[in-house]
């Protein structure tokens, strides 16, 4: 008879490849979707118990997102080019070469995260004041720092479960880890800031005990042997071979975070030159549009594993079929979740403020309603760059992840803030989503005519490169 483990293993690898697209999207998707509002959560559950401590505590919170965003970015690079590479050793049936990458990378984000923070946690002050804290939120802002890379191994242990799980198709598992992190966050927020009076450092406090569960709760069903890959260590296997494919797809992910990261540093630096309640207001809002932006991004993480897996198997249809099927459900969930945050931008920043600044909460609204106004064309971005991360296309992944970012993001704020003050600052990210799309479609279109050669068996099939 057949093992229970090894048959819940063919159904999955089943579904990935055989099921009905629109079906197994939405199956894969939803819980990375949850995975993703819930990461969104942990930082906007700081700001909104933060918020009630004043202005200058919100700002200390939200300059300090970027550097949360950094640790993060580096926990993906591993997480994101590991899952990659893991779809596609699956879809052609390598399963304990899928172990190897799997556990490889785990171990090896762990200590390079550890290290990381080490050497920054000697640095706190000038790093917080290079993120963009004005001088009356540099003590609020080290004090939240100070824990945060405290936590940081947590967060890479956490991330790269998250995505390894994500990678097999268990994606519920994934979400189950990210849920009860969050829960537990909501909880000691409130204990930490106020009961025991820690303030700004109680909620970062609470951020690392949420972190610890949600590591526990992923790491669980790898050690009682419920997954398709297998974390431990006889399967570390620390060689070029394997860190060369993760970083391949790695390198791209943490470009296109880490530019996310710098776009962010810049608008903060700029905000507080104009005033604190700016600073606070930018930070407010762009917490608040992200909430949207990882429902969709949570949607891309969703489909890539399908592409992945077929990909591997060399079902080139299917493929191009998932992408559609997820851009057009993407389309209509960005239209959707837009317009009620277009509607309710006022009452949804009024969350997180303590009503004393009304500055804040008119600028935050002006710059949710702009984001809104063109989410549709920051999630089709978003789901093409995943097309190119599950296929294991380095250079176009990368690019794209810069484009809204960096090359257009960045001047756009510079300019825009340069002729129309805080509110041109406000509208710049809205700028760059419209630009953003025009490179994409550039990347796309040769990609696409490459699916349709293979299918017809005119142009070579790219191997699945090995482990070994």
């Amino acid at each position: 008879m057949a093992d229970p483990n090894t048959l819940k293993r063919e159904q999955r690898r089943a579904m990935m490849l055989e099921g009905n697209v629109v079906k197994v999207i939405p199956i894969v998707a939803l819980p990375m979707i949850i995975s993703m509002l819930i990461n969104s959560f942990y930082s906007m559950a700081d700001t909104y118990f933060v918020s009630k401590l004043g202005t200058t505590a919100t700002a200390a919170v939200g300059v300090n997102d970027s550097m949360l965003q950094l640790i993060r970015s580096t926990a993906f690079a591993f997480g994101m080019g590991a899952s990659s590479y893991i779809s596609r050793l699956l879809g052609a049936k390598r399963d304990e070469e899928a172990s190897q990458v799997g556990s490889t990378t785990f171990f090896t984000a762990l200590g390079f995260l550890a290290i990381v923070a080490a050497i920054c946690l000697m640095f706190v002050d000038p790093i917080v004041r290079a993120l963009g804290a004005t001088p009356d939120i540099v003590h609020h802002s080290s004090a939240y720092a100070s824990w945060i890379l405290i936590g940081a191994p947590l967060t890479a242990g956490e991330v790269v479960l998250s995505q390894i799980l994500r990678a097999e198709g268990s994606t519920t598992y994934s979400m189950v880890g990210m849920v009860s992190g969050c829960l537990v966050n909501i909880a000691l927020d409130p204990l930490f800031i106020y009961t025991f009076d820690l303030g700004v450092a109680g909620a970062a406090i609470a951020t690392d005990l949420s972190k610890l569960i949600s590591f526990a709760v992923l790491l669980y069903p790898f050690l009682k042997g419920r997954t398709m890959l297998a974390i431990k260590l006889k399967y570390f296997t620390p060689k070029w071979s394997i860190y060369a494919e993760v970083a391949r797809m790695g390198i791209p992910t943490f470009l296109r975070s880490t530019a996310m990261t710098v776009s962010i540093i810049v608008i903060n630096r700029i905000a507080g030159s104009f005033s604190t309640a700016a600073l606070a207001a930018v930070s407010v809002a762009n917490k608040c549009t992200r909430l949207v932006g990882s429902a969709v991004m949570g949607f891309g993480q969703g489909f890539q594993p399908v592409a992945g897996y077929n990909w591997g198997a060399k079902n080139y249809k299917r493929v191009r079929h998932a992408f559609w099927t997820c851009s057009a459900m993407g389309a209509t969930g960005a239209v959707v979740l837009g317009t009620v945050m277009f509607i309710f931008a006022a009452q949804i920043i009024g969350l997180f403020t303590d009503g004393s600044d009304p500055d804040i909460i008119a600028l935050g609204k002006f710059m949710v309603r702009t984001q809104c106004a063109t989410m549709v064309f920051h999630m089709w971005v978003m789901i093409v760059n995943g097309l190119f991360q599950a296929l294991g296309r380095a250079i176009p992944a990368g690019l794209l992840g810069l484009s809204r970012n960096v090359i257009c993001l960045i001047p756009a704020v510079i300019i825009l803030s340069k002729i129309f003050g805080v509110y041109g600052l406000a509208s710049s990210q809205a700028v760059a989503d419209l630009l953003s799309v025009i490179l994409a479609v550039a990347f796309l279109i040769p990609l696409l005519r490459e699916m349709k050669k293979l299918e017809r068996g005119e142009t070579a099939e790219e191997p699945v490169k090995s482990t070994k």
